[in-house]
């Protein structure tokens, strides 16, 4: 295989791929027919030998803003010759702080208190041991169980992995799963091709109550939902499920937590579903798109009422939280959120994500006659296009990935769903492309 010398060249040069372990990666095959990315910027890539790929998923639904975002880079670059780390442990940055009141400004009301992080798996861990933090502090130290979804992903680390409905994300590390109880998902077969909020299915919801009278809602931390599920391929919540989930969890004391790494900054439309949605949790974790991809973040949000019982709780001179990282509110992280979350106020990208979520919809649905497309969903700017079976499950979804990677064209591909997320940059001509792509893809009549 070979490589780009320098940033911007494509002077190709020998790789040694020897070394390096790919995640959520078939290295066989990769090894075989390597597919790489040697430079970004807007909504495209190139490989190492120069050929354009148009980013069909903001990376990893990352790089919303496009990428190369030179008020980025610029920020970054001031900051390391500033303050280049700082530990966060009995210290502290005053941009972390800067960067929590940014946020605070555009997450749903109440939820201002802010922890960081380095990633969405990393998140997630944290708002488990927050919702237990929590409940202990208010003197129900029993509540230890937590509630999820089929079909979810809460990052990989072993919170996450417990919380997980997605099968090939827990079956092989199964004994180191913590005590979580799942509902149902809310996908059914009449709901295809659906756009945006399915009418009916708030009643699955009641999940949430039964499993209550199963093992006491006084046993139950939290509840943790994707407000759309996302990298499962896009399921769109039913109009009023997310709002009776919330109905229930206040019936029991349990914490509704929404996982809004995929959803956060502008991706729905609003800058956070739970607003375009009309709910608030009260733990939100988020990530990907906090700083545009350019440098690992993550941050949760909480409510002051939990922030404040926990803190209350401790009277002892030491931490009252007994979590952290070394990388939590590294600066350089902070100053691309603050370079990121200007970029999305002065250009309007959320509002822009919005106004241009119609012509991506339609985009998505004339896809709905090609013979290898089993349902399209889709909400703001995310899309999910379930494939027709193939041999085997997700041998389909590999096999598309890859041809529309030879056609030009970069898509996440889960099992057999292609999750089409598009940057929020992105103008209808290169949109237009994008579609071109899939349709010739998924038209043929054989792949």
């Amino acid at each position: 295989m070979l490589r780009s010398e320098g940033p911007c060249a494509m002077t190709q040069m020998p790789i040694n791929m020897d070394h390096h372990w790919l995640p959520f990666t078939n290295n066989r095959l990769f090894h075989k027919e390597p597919q790489m990315f040697a430079r970004a910027e807007g909504v495209r890539y190139w490989t190492p030998e120069g050929r354009e790929i148009l980013d069909g998923s903001s990376g990893l639904f990352t790089c919303a803003a496009g990428h190369g975002r030179k008020e980025i880079a610029e920020a970054v670059y001031k900051q390391l010759q500033v303050l280049d780390y700082s530990p966060h442990f009995q210290r502290a940055a005053p941009i972390s702080f800067e960067l929590a009141e940014e946020l605070s400004g555009i997450l749903p009301e109440g939820l201002d208190r802010i922890f960081f992080g380095s990633s969405g798996s990393e998140a997630v861990d944290s708002a488990i041991k927050i919702c237990l933090a929590y409940h202990k502090a208010k003197g129900e130290p029993q509540r230890t169980r937590f509630v999820s979804r089929a079909w979810a992903y809460h990052g990989v680390n072993l919170g996450g992995t417990s919380l997980a409905g997605m099968v090939n994300n827990r079956r092989d590390f199964s004994g180191v799963t913590c005590d979580v109880v799942h509902m149902r998902h809310t996908w059914n077969e009449d709901q295809r091709f659906t756009r945006g909020q399915p009418q009916d299915g708030a009643w699955i919801a009641e999940d949430l109550e039964e499993i209550c009278k199963t093992y006491g809602g006084e046993t139950i931390a939290a509840v943790f939902v994707e407000p759309i599920a996302g990298s499962i391929g896009t399921i769109v919540p039913p109009v009023g499920y997310l709002q009776k989930l919330r109905e229930i969890a206040d019936k029991y004391g349990i914490l509704l937590v929404f996982d809004e790494v995929i959803t956060g900054f502008g991706r729905t439309g609003s800058a956070f579903a739970a607003q375009e949605f009309g709910v608030t949790p009260d733990v939100m974790t988020m990530a990907k798109a906090i700083t545009n991809g350019a440098i690992p973040m993550s941050a949760v949000a909480v409510k002051t009422e939990i922030q404040k019982a926990v803190i209350d709780s401790i009277t002892a001179d030491r931490p009252e939280l007994m979590h952290g990282y070394t990388y939590s509110a590294h600066p350089v992280a902070c100053a691309a959120a603050l370079a990121t979350l200007g970029i999305y106020r002065t250009e309007g990208l959320f509002e822009r994500a919005a106004s241009l979520s119609s012509t991506f919809l339609d985009g998505v649905f004339s896809l709905r006659n090609l013979p290898h497309v089993h349902d399209l969903r889709g909400h703001g700017m995310m899309s999910g296009i379930q494939l027709t079976p193939g041999e085997t499950p997700g041998a389909k979804g590999s096999l598309v990935q890859r041809k529309l990677f030879d056609e030009g064209l970069h898509v996440k591909a889960t099992g057999d769903a292609l999750i089409f997320a598009p940057a929020l940059t992105t103008s209808e001509e290169d949109l237009s492309m994008m579609i071109d792509v899939l349709q010739k893809v998924l038209g043929k009549a054989e792949l």
